[in-house]
């Protein structure tokens, strides 16, 4: 069974006189510990697609799995319940709360979850660890460059221990090198702890590190590359 199961998933939006159709009839599905891309123009229906995945918006058409549990129907309120247990977000606009610091941005999802305050205090520095902001933790977003907010977004998308991570256009801001180092940790965080990450991108820096590639075009899937087999299913 796939981490994510998408079936002819549809989205139209009916806020202008004529209907936009942004998602036609998506199959897909994503296993556990991929890299994956999904790229195409604007207005191709990768960030649609990527809010139902996330549960941020609903499919006007079709089923979404997620971990064998069917989202497609939950109310809104059963939606923001399984996002904060199952799904980790890392924004292009990183999110941050602007009057928390590193550590208690990280922590906010945890608080939300009802963790004991020593389980987040201690979740919380060992993921910032880990992204590589030790010596920022008790800094304010203003206090940090736009890598290392993000770094601390990527902390806080991993806080929830989610099933997947879901980043839309995470480099978009990012200088080069910065985006390159954002990737490095990634890619890092995906070998290392096995981590699903799923991209909405068109930055090719992204496109050329993801494991696989699902091209979307006119809200339908256009081509599917898998670059790199998972490793425990070659053949």
């Amino acid at each position: 069974m796939a981490l994510i199961e998408l079936y002819n998933l549809h989205k139209t939006y009916n806020t202008t006189k004529i209907p936009v159709y942004a998602v036609k009839g998506v199959d897909l599905n994503i296993e556990k510990g991929e890299f994956t891309a999904i790229v195409g123009p604007s207005g191709s229906g990768k960030t649609t697609l990527l809010n139902m995945i996330g549960g941020l918006d609903q499919p006007t058409e079709g089923k979404i799995v997620i971990d064998g549990t069917d989202i497609s129907t939950y109310k809104s309120d059963e939606l923001i319940n399984f996002r904060l247990h199952h799904i980790g977000f890392v924004f292009q606009a990183y999110n941050l709360i602007p009057v928390l610091t590193a550590k208690e941005n990280v922590e906010f999802i945890m608080l939300l979850q009802n963790l004991s305050k020593q389980e987040r205090e201690n979740r919380a520095t060992e993921l910032l660890e880990a992204v590589g902001l030790s010596d920022r933790i008790n800094s304010r977003p203003s206090e940090l460059s736009g890598g290392q907010q993000q770094r601390v977004a990527v902390a806080r998308s991993l806080a929830s221990h989610p099933s997947f991570v879901l980043a839309d256009e995470p480099t978009a801001n990012l200088d080069s090198v910065t985006a390159e180092s954002l990737l490095d940790l990634m890619e890092n965080l995906n070998s290392k702890y096995k981590m699903t990450f799923v991209f909405s991108t068109h930055d090719s820096r992204v496109i050329k590190r993801a494991h696989r590639v699902v091209t979307l075009e006119d809200g339908r899937i256009k081509s599917d590359e898998l670059r790199k087999v998972l490793q425990g299913n070659e053949s």
